[in-house]
């Protein structure tokens, strides 16, 4: 769908992917298998401009427009599942609320250092009890003096280990339920603040999946994020953002579940003829497609109406829905394309699967984006 990128979309698609297929690629199985966080690529993904991708030159982002962004991801999400989703909670979740809802002083002091790569974000909404419904967190902030003291546990927080900049969701007044939730930037090293479990996981296994502890942890009152009580909106508002982001890496992990399906169907001999001249292997190959390019397009009309400034919370949830399960989709049919060999670990469409399946699930349900949906149609 070439037509539908203008000549700079056309141009950041296949940087990335050039750069994807000759940094990502050769070492996406081993940080996979041992688990290791991708500094390295990381590191490159920042000289790129692709850890700011969308954010203004004069706060070190790259200028770049939410469709690029889209592609961008996809393209890397493609050979490694777990570097996309790094690159989109950083980019998505953590710069994002600091850009919209932050002070000037805030973004010129925390925006630089993010959109290079120099330093890692990640979003602390989720706790142990409070999922789905994140509006029930028990994690408090009160005001002492000229600091913030917060107490209370995060959990499945991507990049939580490596993250030096946290955006953090906590209770400033739990009389009022949601209009009591206030956002904060919590740095790394603050006395209080510490990393705890570390999640063993299904699949992308070069991400961190952290839970984070704050006990007595003090923040000057000036990192407070938008106003006291409208934390709530600050998450909400950022997770649009961030469904787009694991759309589109939903969207990449599909194109690598065909591209690999093609080629083996094509080399993959049985009856004496390659397995492509079957037409049960024919039908497989044109439904993954099918729902692939319907998925694609949700996730680039959505993307299109963020980058003229239209609301677009619906298309959001629907672009991220459709994406995420044609994912687990396609590679549940690439592995039926390659039949035994598909369910060894000797080829990735394995790790596809289990990479799909969390798409489904962070960022909001698949359930949960269906109540975005009705709510929306509905109201």
């Amino acid at each position: 769908m070439d037509y539908l990128l203008n000549e700079e979309q056309n141009m950041i698609r296949d940087m990335v992917a050039k750069f994807s297929e000759n940094e990502i690629k050769p070492v996406a199985s081993e940080n996979e298998k041992n688990g290791r966080f991708p500094a390295d690529i990381i590191e490159k993904a920042g000289e790129l401009g692709l850890m700011g991708i969308t954010y203004p030159e004069e706060y070190g982002g790259a200028g770049m427009d939410n469709i690029s962004y889209m592609v961008a991801i996809e393209e890397i999400s493609k050979h490694c599942a777990s570097t996309g989703v790094i690159i989109s909670a950083h980019s998505s979740l953590a710069i994002d609320p600091i850009y919209r809802f932050g002070t000037e002083e805030q973004k010129k002091k925390y925006m630089p250092d993010l959109c290079s790569g120099k330093h890692i974000g990640c979003h602390a909404l989720t706790e142990p009890g409070a999922g789905s419904d994140a509006g029930s967190l028990k994690t408090t902030a009160k005001l002492d003096g000229d600091n913030w003291v917060l107490n209370g546990t995060k959990h499945f927080i991507t990049n939580g280990k490596e993250a030096e900049i946290t955006i953090v969701f906590a209770l400033t007044d739990p009389s009022k339920g949601t209009r009591g939730i206030s956002a904060f930037i919590v740095e790394k090293d603050t006395p209080g603040f510490t990393i705890g479990k570390l999640e063993h996981k299904l699949g992308i296994k070069a991400s961190s999946t952290a839970e984070l502890i704050f006990e007595d942890c003090k923040i000057p009152k000036e990192n407070l994020l938008g106003e006291v009580g409208k934390g709530f909106k600050v998450a909400l508002v950022t997770l649009d953002g961030g469904r787009l982001g694991i759309a589109s890496q939903a969207l990449g992990i599909s194109k690598a579940a065909i591209t690999d399906a093609i080629a083996y169907a094509k080399e993959r001999e049985q009856f004496g003829a390659p397995i492509a001249k079957l037409q049960a292997i024919q039908w497989m190959i044109a439904d993954m497609w099918t729902e692939y390019e319907a998925a694609w397009l949700l996730v680039y009309r959505a993307s299109l109406m963020k980058d003229k400034g239209l609301r677009y919370s619906k298309e959001a949830a629907m672009a991220k829905l459709k994406a995420s399960e044609v994912s687990m989709f396609c590679a549940s049919k690439a592995i039926q394309v390659f039949g035994g060999y598909g369910y060894t670990d000797e080829f990735n469409v394995e790790r596809y699967l289990r990479d799909a399946k969390i798409t489904e699930i962070y960022e909001g349900t698949s359930e949960i984006m269906r109540l975005v949906i009705a709510s929306n149609l509905l109201a």
